[in-house]
């Protein structure tokens, strides 16, 4: 494997996509480097290839394929849910759940990794806690599919559980690794990206306060933004809570970093 592969940028279209990397890719022997190699990959030859190596058998590699082929509606992230979903019915009443959960979580593919998560998610032997704890590893994944993934994953069992769940990602906030810091506030987005909104959060956004005090002046550029991102959810619901928030930050924390926070969860009341 040439230095080329290990070095690339990524292609902006996945027409660009050179054939060795996308090749690589589908063999789940490289990790893919952008939005766009992460939706190019084909699941179908990626499981097929990945699959019989992990120990899954056969039979059930044949019958997601079959799920993924018979999709109409198909898309990188459903595809994602339904390989996570499918292999956790197949496995959620044997021994060898987390034996498959720590092959997926452990794996060289970002793609592959990122099926992992929906095994814990569905797995309701767990509690929320428990849940949360056993993704950690996932949460701080260094890839940015891995983390995105996660939180979709996780978002469902965060809103039926919400009062616990900000309880024990509040303390998340005060980690080192920003992505785990990040993920408390991605993971509880009023509205978000790609997933159901969380109506109690929308209606009541100061419940989530234990996590965003915590945060109001994090020196990470990307906690920054998903925090900013949040309050602009919030913003489109309940705008004087969000303008409240943000004067008195400012008065409360004068810093670089507030300032950046306020200024992204502001635009949309900006724009009025």
């Amino acid at each position: 494997m040439n230095e080329e592969v290990f070095n690339r940028k990524g292609a902006r279209k996945a027409q660009d996509i050179p054939l060795e990397v996308m090749e690589l890719l589908n063999q789940g022997k490289i990790e893919t480097v952008n939005l766009t190699e992460w939706l190019a990959i084909d699941h179908v030859q990626l499981i097929t290839t990945v699959f019989p190596v992990l120990g899954i058998d056969q039979d059930k590699v044949d019958l997601i394929s079959k799920a993924i082929v018979a999709q109409k509606k198909p898309s990188a992230m459903h595809t994602t849910k339904l390989i996570g979903s499918t292999l956790h019915q197949l496995y959620s009443k044997t021994k060898n759940l987390n034996e498959v959960l720590d092959k997926l979580s452990s794996h060289l593919s970002d793609t592959i990794r990122c099926y992992a998560p929906y095994l814990i998610g569905l797995d309701e032997n767990l509690t929320i806690e428990e849940k949360l704890t056993k993704a950690q590893g996932l949460v701080a994944d260094k890839h940015f599919g891995v983390r995105e993934v996660v939180w979709m994953a996780l978002r469902p069992e965060i809103d039926s559980n919400l009062e616990e769940a900000i309880s024990i990602l509040s303390e998340w906030t005060k980690n080192e690794d920003e992505n785990i810091r990040r993920f408390t506030t991605e993971s509880t987005r009023p509205r978000g990206v790609w997933c159901k909104h969380i109506e109690r959060l929308k209606e009541s956004p100061e419940v989530a306060l234990p996590i965003l005090e915590n945060l109001k002046a994090d020196n990470s550029k990307y906690v920054q933004d998903s925090v900013g991102n949040w309050l602009n959810d919030a913003s489109k619901s309940r705008p004087e809570f969000v303008i409240g928030l943000c004067d008195r930050w400012q008065k409360e924390s004068p810093t670089k970093a507030t300032e950046k926070i306020i200024k992204r969860a502001k635009r949309t009341i900006d724009t009025k």
